[in-house]
């Protein structure tokens, strides 16, 4: 895992950059437009809520565009889209398996601009579920290493459900079940530690050795469909060795 997860710490500071040309914003807002009607606009009762209300703040969201967010989605605003949550799989350059998933209020377009995007950068569409037996949901937390040590880490989230912890550099990445994300998040607030993400995400079950020519193409397609404005999220099953992400950085 350990090229693909400094390459998504990579992504996450580049996100951030992003964030401030507004397309990050963006997708942080529906984040919590949706989880706000699918759970309530209480965030202390709404954990999808108050997770993703903290990694907008983290990513410099100004805090009255998250209460407009919260108030549209819970219905206490008018002016909320209806979004659905849509995903799509397909294969990338060198056999790559690729999950996208979007949040829209336009189901043909949605499909138009993930299917342009694949084109156009080497991949291909494929049919629902030839891909998505490759991963599997898991809750992930990403907290900066700071002080912290490994057993610091461990000691504060084994009784939470953590199943593992990974050093991604400057980050600790710790991965549970799906359904433990939250536990493990609130341990490690209680144990006084601060986090930088919580959520559930798809992480691969197999993963694709990339060199360094495979990597920029698989690099080139992500970026396009999370060009998208109704791309949520990307997963994909690569690794890249360390070597190789000094080579394509």
């Amino acid at each position: 895992m350990s090229g693909h997860s400094k390459w998504a710490t990579t992504k996450h500071k580049k996100a951030v950059i992003d964030a401030r040309r507004g397309k990050m914003f963006a997708k942080l807002i529906k984040n919590i437009e949706v989880a706000a009607r699918t759970g309530g606009g209480d965030p202390e009762g709404n954990p999808t809520l108050y997770d993703a209300i903290q990694k907008a703040k983290k990513s410099s969201v100004p805090n009255d565009n998250i209460d407009r967010a919260v108030k549209r989605g819970s219905g206490a605003d008018a002016g909320g889209a209806d979004y659905q949550a849509i995903t799509y799989e397909g294969y990338g350059p060198n056999g790559v398996a690729v999950l996208v998933e979007c949040l829209t209020d336009n189901r043909n377009r949605a499909a138009t601009e993930v299917r342009t995007a694949m084109t156009r950068n080497g991949g291909t569409m494929a049919d629902p579920g030839s891909v998505a037996y490759l991963f599997s949901r898991k809750g992930v937390v990403v907290l900066p290493k700071g002080e912290l040590a490994e057993d610091d880490v461990l000691l504060a989230v084994l009784d939470a459900g953590a199943e593992e912890v990974n050093d991604l550099g400057e980050s600790w990445e710790v991965v549970s079940e799906a359904t433990d994300v939250v536990a493990v998040r609130t341990a490690l607030q209680d144990g006084g530690i601060d986090y930088d993400s919580a959520e559930a995400i798809f992480v691969p079950s197999m993963q694709v050795e990339l060199d360094a020519d495979g990597a920029r193409k698989v690099f080139r397609l992500i970026e396009a469909l999370e060009d998208s404005d109704e791309v949520q999220n990307v997963y994909a099953n690569f690794d890249v060795s360390d070597e190789v992400m000094a080579e394509v950085d």
